[in-house]
């Protein structure tokens, strides 16, 4: 990719550019200040930058007790308080807080001339929602980024769940208010892949409706830290490769533990960085005892819980990312961020065989993808250790791929596409199924210029 065509593509292509900007009002499961890209990129930034603008109800991050509102990416955020507390009360008052602060929408979506209002990973808030939108005629978007529903009654199955009586309550009912009422109340479903979106059709959601919006990156961040720089976190000449993400349990990264004590039969001088913290200690209590019991934890870095740009300075600095995902139905439905991440950087990956992984391997070259086993990995990851031109290759392919398809200006298209078709109540134009996210972008891409044409020409 030349320079220029990388210049082009931080440029926002506004896929209807004479249609009216959407004013939008969003209740998501995200705290404030959101630090998920896909908020906090591509609403608070992209789609801003647009013309559109979004309000927010979310709960407070930090400690709060009492509700505020705030200015963020062009809109305004409703702010409510939270319950920091451990216990299983405090975690109840934590919900009901966030409830309470939920119900706001229901005067706002009143008061307000708002277009569309969007629930992302709400339920007992999404079914108010959807009253509010039949009784002040407005437009209902659902976002699910994950399946929640199912995770709680997979944590159950497993063992994994704190309180197994609330998890199973917790997943029963919102697989019900999910799939029997949400949904099919919806005007349109955005999800994060096309596995999920598989996975909601199989539950009666048809597949005309939905939109996948798998994860992406922000392309002046990772411009900032800069591939291929000098090493500024690993030591210079030391042979590593690296994990970043969330150690949870459900994650079973155990795995990858054992996965190292086969690469270092091989490579007795590599390392493996782990940069994540879990959601309990006893997540990465399991992985410490895990290398103690394999007497390797001398070669293992536990790096801990980082601030995004921090974290990132590692992955430039490793010669190889991994990116393994536990193959259950929950997990086969996400879209890795790490995956983009790594990638964006300039990294060669080794992954498991997981649907979306799979696919951005095949269609980027940037990596190998095995079967979720053992020896089957830690052969992949001594490969490219032992091959730094090759994992070099793979990491430019892998970066140029990240660029072209997954920046939240091209994502961004896609999305406002949907958004102005809703907003204006026309069925909107989706990718058909079987289609990969890469063609729905340059499908977006193409419909940009030509309206920019017609606009042009009608000057």
């Amino acid at each position: 990719m030349s320079a220029n065509r990388t210049e082009q593509l931080d440029v926002p292509q506004s896929v209807a550019a004479a249609s009216r900007p959407v004013r939008m009002l969003a209740v998501s499961s995200d705290t404030f200040p959101p630090i998920r890209v896909d908020v906090a990129i591509l609403f608070g930034k992209e789609l801003a930058s647009r013309g559109h603008q979004v309000d927010w109800v979310l709960q407070s991050e930090a400690a709060c007790d009492r509700g505020h509102t705030v200015q963020w990416g062009g809109g305004t955020v409703w702010v409510g308080p939270t319950d920091l507390g451990n216990s299983l009360l405090h975690r109840i008052r934590k919900h009901c807080l966030g409830i309470a602060n939920d119900l706001r929408l229901i005067g706002l979506v009143k008061r307000g001339q708002y277009d569309i209002v969007e629930v992302k990973d709400k339920f007992i808030c999404g079914v108010f929602a959807a009253i509010a939108v039949k009784l002040y005629k407005k437009r209902f978007i659902y976002w699910l980024s994950y399946p929640l529903a199912e995770d709680y009654l997979f944590r159950v199955a497993d063992g994994s769940a704190k309180y197994p009586v609330l998890y199973r309550i917790r997943g029963t009912v919102s697989k019900f208010l999910l799939y029997k009422l949400l949904m099919p109340m919806a005007d349109h479903v955005f999800v994060q892949s096309e596995q999920m979106r598989l996975d909601v059709a199989a539950e009666g959601v048809p597949l005309g409706k939905t939109t996948a919006v798998p994860m992406g990156i922000n392309v002046d961040a990772f411009r900032a830290i800069g591939a291929g720089r000098p090493r500024t976190r690993i030591p210079a000449g030391e042979l590593c490769y690296l994990y970043l993400g969330t150690l949870g349990k459900v994650r079973k990264l155990d795995f990858l533990i054992r996965v190292h004590a086969r690469v270092l039969q091989r490579l007795p001088a590599a390392k493996l960085y782990i940069v994540g913290r879990g959601d309990h200690p006893e997540d990465e209590q399991l992985l410490s005892g895990e290398a103690a019991r394999l007497g390797i934890t001398a070669s293992i870095v536990f790096v801990g819980h980082l601030p995004q740009s921090e974290a990132l300075e590692y992955v430039r600095d490793a010669d190889v990312c991994v990116s393994p995902f536990f193959p259950t139905p929950v997990l086969n439905s996400a879209s890795p961020t790490k995956l983009v991440e790594y990638m964006a950087l300039g990294k060669a990956v080794v992954a498991n065989d997981h649907p979306e992984q799979r696919l951005v391997l095949q269609e980027s070259g940037a990596g190998l993808c095995v079967p979720w086993q053992e020896d089957a990995f830690a052969e992949a990851i001594v490969t490219l250790l032992k091959a730094p031109e090759m994992a070099r290759e793979m990491g430019s392919r892998g970066r140029e791929y990240a660029i072209e398809h997954r920046s939240y200006s091209r994502i961004a298209d896609s999305v406002e596409r949907v958004l102005l078709s809703v907003a204006h109540e026309r069925a909107p134009s989706l990718a058909p199924r079987g289609e990969s996210f890469a063609s729905s972008i340059r499908s977006s891409t193409e419909a940009a210029r030509s309206t920019r044409s017609t606009v042009s020409s009608a000057r």
